[in-house]
């Protein structure tokens, strides 16, 4: 069991949510305020994905990211920022003519998928260390070897700490991989991500396998997703983990309730002290996870 629990509240993400609930955050000024909700309710990192303002789909702007972090940064709200660079891995091909590419594809090389952490260089940034069926129809995420070595060393020159994102296990391998080639700096963080159609089902004995499988020295957090997610904080904790929630990955407190990220990080926070364990400060946070600890007066 872990004692000291890092929380990550993943905010928006790029799925179409926004409809779903009025509490998805989509301006950089929600998405900000959301941050510094979650921070004030026990979050020690938000994890920032960005959305067009008029359409509400993800997006790859830097300038909405570089907003929301200002945003984040200025308020005097301490957090660990985690922005995604998952964005740029989406294909859809015609089921007829698999080689061309329909609505919905956004897929760039590794070093493309980056121009926002080079620019605002936040504390941790992901890398999805592998590619998958993304759910039904003839939607894929594209994350080749090729590409995760050239982005894990970019990622490694510009200082910031890689979340290896790992949706199977065939993710977690080659995550293993660019650790022995010498592309991520130790201590590794990895982030389990189960029930995500299709990759690693959430079932507690295929969570528990990939976690003998990680590095001994690896930090790691898992979530599961939709109804799974708030039972996943404890199967994490128990299996020695950090946890994860937000909007991201579900939009309910309970059935029929729906939730905002300050509320599923306190239902967060509830759990991990109630199975005795204490939730750990974002200073924490950046000790267990090789951070650099900023000065202050």
């Amino acid at each position: 069991m872990n004692r000291e629990v890092i929380i990550t509240c993943a905010l928006t993400g790029a799925a179409d949510t926004v409809g779903r609930s009025e509490f998805v955050p989509v301006t950089p000024a929600q998405i900000a305020a959301s941050a510094i909700e979650a921070a004030n309710a026990g979050a020690a990192v938000v994890h920032i994905h960005v959305r067009d303002v008029e359409s509400g789909h993800g997006s790859r702007d830097v300038a909405l990211y570089r907003e929301v972090v200002r945003r984040v940064r200025s308020s005097g709200v301490d957090v660990v920022i985690n922005l995604t660079a998952g964005m740029g891995g989406d294909l859809v091909i015609d089921q007829e003519d698999p080689l061309k590419p329909v609505d919905g594809t956004d897929l760039v090389n590794g070093l493309d998928r980056l121009p926002h952490v080079e620019e605002l260089l936040p504390d941790i940034c992901t890398l999805d260390c592998g590619s998958l069926n993304f759910g039904e129809g003839s939607q894929l995420y594209i994350s080749t070897p090729d590409m995760l070595r050239v982005g894990a060393k970019r990622i490694q020159e510009l200082g910031v700490k890689p979340e290896l994102e790992i949706f199977d296990t065939g993710h977690l391998w080659f995550a293993k991989q660019m650790i022995a080639e010498g592309l991520i700096d130790s201590p590794p963080l990895f982030q389990l991500c189960m029930g995500i159609p299709y990759g690693a089902p959430p079932e507690p004995e295929l969570l528990q396998a990939m976690v003998h499988l990680l590095p001994e020295d690896a930090q790691w957090a898992s979530f599961a997703i939709g109804r799974d997610q708030l039972p996943w904080v404890a199967q994490s904790v128990l299996l020695g983990g950090h946890v994860r929630v937000g909007l991201e990955d579900n939009l309910y407190l309970e059935r029929g309730v729906k939730a905002t990220n300050g509320q599923l990080v306190e239902r967060a926070v509830n759990i991990v002290e109630n199975l005795g364990a204490k939730v750990a400060t974002p200073d924490a946070a950046r000790r267990m996870l090789g951070l650099k600890v900023p000065s202050r007066v």
